[in-house]
């Protein structure tokens, strides 16, 4: 059972004890799973009960005791606890869970660079059906900013485009990837007077809008006003400059200096991209020994990378919503540092013969060098293969 599986399973509960008579509550839209906090147990946990307990009028730990009681017995869930204030804390069976990861990989590697999207017929957006506009000063992070959040809401089944105040410089452009401005009139204000003509639907990700003059009143929209950046990132190139720019939480001060270069360890970034070469290169280094991945129970998988990999489509979907990219690069930081002990386990070592769990743990490996690959090209990072 997939996290998000196991999310839709508690709301089948919570409506089960309301159609009852047992709680007196508005069925919420989702509930959110998470990997137990300390002091909690089993594979998942849930605060559902919390968030119900006042709408109900009866304590969080009793709603827990009435969900805990639709939840037992169904089919994937071997126990279930009530911890602290009122957490539900679920174990899954063993077999359930074998199931669940075979599921979780053969899903990452059918959809590619694109797992964890929300597609859309063409043109229509996900929800409203308005277009978010994303409002920006002519900075460099907040137009970097802005074009990575653009990426993530399109990601999500949004559209999204993004309109600045002033025109870029040419060299934002050629470094950054940025796309190009006209002038604004002249007479326009911040957030005014200035309206992007509409992005085509195949457009790539990006700030590839031109802002010409508009009514008075600016469009419904966000504006991205990060933490300006302390000095030129550009010298630093691309991937650094833009990993610079967006690691750091919006309301914090970016740093710009030469430790984004460096090719070790204490820098985030090499480590993402490392891990993502060593994945690639374990794919190479099996094919010269006669054998591929294929999705299958890991013997040795580490429960906290497969819970990184189920979680990146609520990932993405977090950092669209509150318009923060450094949600997914912490996230790419989290996954990288989870695969690489993993990565030694994956090939034969001297003797050994090629087996089913050789090719299902290469299999997991390629799963996660294809979430960090994804997670970078969102934030229009180069994943190189060899590094």
């Amino acid at each position: 059972m997939t996290p998000v599986e196991l999310s839709r399973t508690v709301l089948s509960a919570v409506r089960r004890a309301v159609d009852v008579g047992e709680l007196s509550v508005s069925v919420p839209e989702r509930v959110v799973v998470t990997p137990p906090r300390p002091g909690g147990c089993g594979d998942y946990a849930t605060n559902i009960a919390l968030q119900l307990a006042r709408p109900a009028g009866q304590p969080a730990p009793l709603v827990a005791q009435v969900l805990r009681g639709h939840l037992l017995g169904l089919d994937g869930i071997d126990d279930v606890a009530v911890t602290g204030p009122g957490f539900l804390n679920i174990s899954l069976r063993d077999a359930d869970a074998e199931a669940a990861l075979v599921r979780l990989v053969d899903d990452v590697r059918r959809s590619g660079g694109r797992y964890g999207y929300v597609p859309r017929p063409t043109g229509v957006p996900r929800s409203t059906g308005a277009v978010v506009e994303l409002r920006c000063a002519g900075e460099v992070r907040a137009v970097v900013v802005a074009d990575v959040v653009a990426r993530l809401l399109r990601s999500q089944g949004e559209s999204a485009r993004v309109s600045c105040t002033s025109p870029l410089p040419a060299d934002w452009q050629r470094i950054l990837g940025l796309g190009a401005h006209v002038d604004a009139p002249s007479d326009a204000l911040p957030g005014v007077g200035v309206r992007p003509v509409p992005v085509p639907a195949d457009a790539l990700p990006g700030v590839g809008v031109r802002p010409v003059p508009g009514p008075a009143d600016p469009l419904p929209g966000v504006d991205i006003r990060p933490v300006p950046a302390p000095a030129d990132p550009l010298p630093l190139g691309r991937d650094a400059a833009r990993w610079a720019l967006l690691h750091p939480a919006g309301h914090d001060r970016p740093r710009i200096g030469d430790e984004h270069l460096v090719q070790r360890e204490s820098n985030p970034l090499f480590r993402v991209r490392y891990a993502h070469a060593r994945t690639r290169a374990l794919g190479r280094n099996a094919a010269d020994l006669g054998f591929d991945a294929e999705a299958g129970p890991v013997d040795v998988a580490p429960s906290e990378l497969v819970t990184l990999l189920a979680n990146h489509p609520r990932v993405l979907a977090r950092a669209a919503d509150h318009r923060a990219p450094d949600v997914l690069a912490r996230h790419l930081v989290s996954v990288a540092d989870a695969v690489l002990p993993f990565l030694a386990t994956v090939l034969p070592c001297g003797e050994e013969k090629p087996s089913a769990a050789h090719r299902a743990r290469l299999a997991l490996a390629e799963a996660a060098g294809t979430v960090l690959a994804g997670g970078l090209s969102l934030l229009g990072i180069d994943a190189p293969e060899h590094l």
